[in-house]
């Protein structure tokens, strides 16, 4: 029955926000006109569904902008049909309410009364519509430098000004062109890092979709390396395959791709780095995710055997969810974990005084920095998008650390 449910709800909302919507926008176009735009708009309607069954075959860009265009268009609707639907029910208590007048009279209100309604569906459904155009247009590659100074009793003082870079959900499955991806690696190489590191989510579902952008990332370098994880849409979960060799090549692919691009794959591994007789280690496991039933593949154990009695650990974690529960609380003796995964929903709003994501009631910690006793968690917002390919009031981020020893 639960794998029942998702589509019923979608199919429910669909239905709903096509009717109500219509009904709302109906009452601008007159008598004469709305027989004209009632058909337009169930022929339309029909079009998109055609056009979203067909696009499932295109590639990947062009399926990607069908599908958002359907999906501002589903937004944009939901909206109006939800001002009309509470408009109807406001126009027909106040009808009611109107005991006193004649139907003749009450027909007159009621008729003005939902046109009201129809202009403010409008107007409403405007404010969507505008901002996921402006999000896809210009947020959604408008990337923000994210610094933040961290100091530790325990950080080797060889090490001291250590700059590490932390880039995140990269998603090339969602991109267009390279230029965007070329502008982010640009930023990160003008900061001149120590070390980058990468917290997994390079692909939407299939490899081949990350393969046209390796000569970019490739660019990427840094004195200490650069060191990658995996991610839950790396494991090709989400792609249906004709076997199970085919999902196993796959994932062969995926170990080839970081090889190729130079990044340092961290599979329940750890890396000491060493310098004047002071190290730390740097711990990087698989996906491991507490909530909504995603993957555990990642073995933190293995990789504190491996990091063995360094004095001061990061781990990179795609999860958040992984901190609260294996890591924070004196669980581990981890100084910080970084992490990624829920691009701060893409939507929100970070203001002075005021950071909500709808983000926050599925992670607690789901962008930037927090601490539990000794133990600090970072969560970066992402570099790409997954689904809408746009980002509202949830720049795209690159997380620029510096440590220093307290």
């Amino acid at each position: 029955m639960r794998h029942f449910l998702a589509p019923i709800i979608f199919i429910s909302l669909l239905l709903f926000s096509e009717y109500f919507a219509f009904r709302g926008f109906r009452l601008l176009f007159g008598e004469r006109g709305s027989r004209v735009f009632t058909w337009a708009w169930w022929l339309f309607f029909a079009f998109e569904i055609l056009l979203f069954i067909i696009s499932r075959s295109w590639e990947n860009n062009a399926r990607n902008l069908v599908l958002n265009f359907i999906m501002i268009l589903f937004v944009v609707k939901l909206i109006a049909g939800l001002t009309v639907f509470i408009g109807d029910i406001v126009v027909w208590v106040r009808t009611l309410a109107d005991a006193q007048a004649s139907a003749q009279a009450k027909d007159s209100v009621s008729l003005s009364r939902r046109n009201f309604v129809g202009k403010l569906a409008l107007g409403i459904s405007a404010v969507p519509l505008l901002s996921m155009t402006y999000g896809i247009v210009r947020t959604a590659f408008d990337f923000k430098l994210h610094r933040e100074t961290l100091r530790f009793p325990n950080f080797p003082a060889a090490f001291n000004g250590l700059k590490i870079i932390q880039i995140s959900d990269i998603h090339t499955g969602s991109l267009v062109n390279t230029h965007q991806l070329e502008k982010a690696v640009e930023l990160i190489l003008d900061e001149k890092p120590d070390l980058i590191v990468f917290t997994g989510d390079i692909v939407n579902n299939r490899t081949d979709e990350a393969w046209p952008y390796a000569h970019v990332l490739r660019r990427l370098k840094a004195p200490l390396g650069v060191y990658s994880t995996l991610g839950n849409h790396d494991y090709g979960d989400y792609e249906t395959w004709s076997d199970a060799a085919s999902k196993n090549r796959n994932m062969e692919d995926m170990y080839r791709l970081h090889r190729e691009l130079g990044w340092n794959l961290m599979l329940n591994q750890a890396r000491t780095f060493e310098r004047n007789g002071e190290k730390w280690s740097l711990l990087g496991i698989e996906n491991w995710g507490a909530n909504l039933n995603f993957p555990k593949y990642g073995k933190l154990p293995i990789a504190l055997e491996q990091a063995g009695d360094a004095p001061f650990k990061i781990l990179l974690s795609h999860d958040p969810s992984h901190w609260n529960a294996e890591v924070n609380e004196e669980k581990t003796d981890i100084d910080l974990t970084l992490a990624g995964h829920t691009h701060g929903f893409q939507f929100g709003v970070e203001i002075p005084g005021l950071k909500w994501s709808p983000s926050q009631y599925i992670y607690p910690q789901w962008a930037g920095l927090y601490r539990k006793g000794k133990q600090l968690l970072y969560v970066n917002r992402g570099l790409g998008c997954l689904g809408y390919m746009g980002r509202i009031g949830i720049r795209p981020e690159i997380t620029v650390l510096e440590f220093f020893k307290s």
